[in-house]
């Protein structure tokens, strides 16, 4: 939308000033000001929205492989992430329909998901594409949750999560 919209204001802007010279009438300058303006607001608008979201597709869908939800685990145990419906693409790679992982560890609210997500240690990046880790967590009950974010770490406008599962650490 908004690589379309500037290139509406291009247009608009090259045919009524003639290729640099001066609009024919008054009206037509008046008009194509009018255009400008109106695009320009629309553009405004979408970014005022929130640039940093990005939509995923509906079918979308992040899951974790292993461990199995309910899971017994020793301290250090691998963690398998699976997607379907996107394509997974490093932090940084601007690519329509794809995203990278994050997972949230005993996490019981939701970070805000308009804004990147901070790296802390109950959310962890995996902005090099990873499709797995190797976790290590004290002993007890622990909470699981993948959270698919964009190029620049933010959820999608409908985010793309998984079930949150409990794991026990011996």
């Amino acid at each position: 939308m908004l690589k379309k919209t500037i290139a509406l204001i291009a247009v608009i802007i090259f045919s009524t000033t003639a290729c640099g010279e001066q609009a024919a009438t008054t009206s037509d300058a008046t008009a194509a000001t009018e255009d400008v303006t109106a695009a320009t607001t629309a553009v405004s608008s979408e970014v005022a929205a929130n640039p940093l979201i990005s939509k995923a597709p509906e079918d979308a869908r992040v899951y974790i492989i292993s461990p199995a939800d309910g899971e017994v685990v020793s301290s250090t145990f691998t963690v398998k992430f699976g997607l379907s419906g996107m394509g997974v693409a490093p932090a940084g790679i601007e690519m329509e329909n794809t995203g990278h992982h994050h997972i949230l560890i005993d996490l019981d609210e939701m970070p805000d998901m308009s804004v990147p997500l901070p790296n802390t240690e109950n959310i962890v990046h995996f902005g090099v594409g990873q499709t797995e880790t190797t976790l290590t967590l004290s002993p007890g009950e622990h909470t699981l949750q993948l959270l698919l974010g964009n190029h620049l770490h933010v959820p999608h406008q409908n985010p793309v999560m998984s079930e949150k599962i409990t794991v026990t650490v011996q």
